[in-house]
């Protein structure tokens, strides 16, 4: 399986699946099936992105080993968009005992414009040195020891309503797009890929590429 969800999981498979070369998006468009490859949405969900571009969003938990896996891939990928594709991150509001506390990691790094540079250091921390970053206390404490970041400023935001509010709309979000296990993707409001349902990482990458390129046509 190449995404965490309520059932089991091979950290094997993942990681291989998510190490996958990236095809050329030529070869992917007109190659995938809906209900097959990836979801057509009953009610499409909300978007944040203006007028005239498309969004891509990336449902992830910094707790799910696939997600660590896959973050180096999807990061080179992110580099590749066009100026026309607007791409930001989703915690989910599953994996592990402290979704909450995760989500709002997450969105703390992002008011304080921290997530590029932190991104795959939790990942590592979490699943490479084995630190024990599990609910507030700890979380806290973590920030305090990063250089780049004021973990006085990192600890108000991170109590904050504004972030609180973010981790709510991140769980409902996560609700519209039905999102079943991650990593996974959406597109547009409309789509959802994840990659069992795709096959692989790689290609989960290449069906939304097919589907950025629906999504302009539209």
């Amino acid at each position: 399986m190449t995404t965490m969800n309520r059932r089991d999981f091979s950290i094997a498979t993942a990681a291989a699946a998510a190490l996958m070369p990236l095809a050329g998006t030529a070869q992917a468009q007109g190659a995938f099936a809906p209900g097959k490859d990836y979801v057509v949405l009953g009610k499409p969900a909300p978007v944040d992105a203006p007028a005239g571009k498309v969004e891509v969003v990336e449902f992830f938990s910094y707790n799910c080993p696939h997600c660590a896996a896959f973050e180096p891939q999807l990061e080179a990928w992110i580099k590749t968009l066009p100026s026309s594709v607007v791409f930001r991150r989703i915690p989910v509001p599953f994996v592990g005992n402290d979704v909450e506390a995760k989500q709002k990691l997450f969105y703390t790094l992002e008011a304080l414009g921290k997530v590029d540079a932190f991104q795959m250091k939790i990942f590592q921390a979490i699943h490479q040195e084995r630190q024990r970053l599990f609910g507030d206390e700890a979380i806290l404490a973590w920030a305090e020891k990063q250089p780049g970041l004021d973990a006085k400023k990192f600890a108000e935001t991170y109590k904050s309503f504004a972030v609180a509010g973010k981790a709510k709309r991140a769980t409902q979000m996560t609700d519209a797009y039905k999102v079943a296990g991650v990593p996974a993707l959406g597109v547009a409001g409309r789509w959802y890929i994840d990659g069992e349902l795709a096959g692989s990482l790689g290609r989960a990458l290449q069906i939304t590429e097919a589907l950025i390129g629906q999504a302009r046509k539209a």
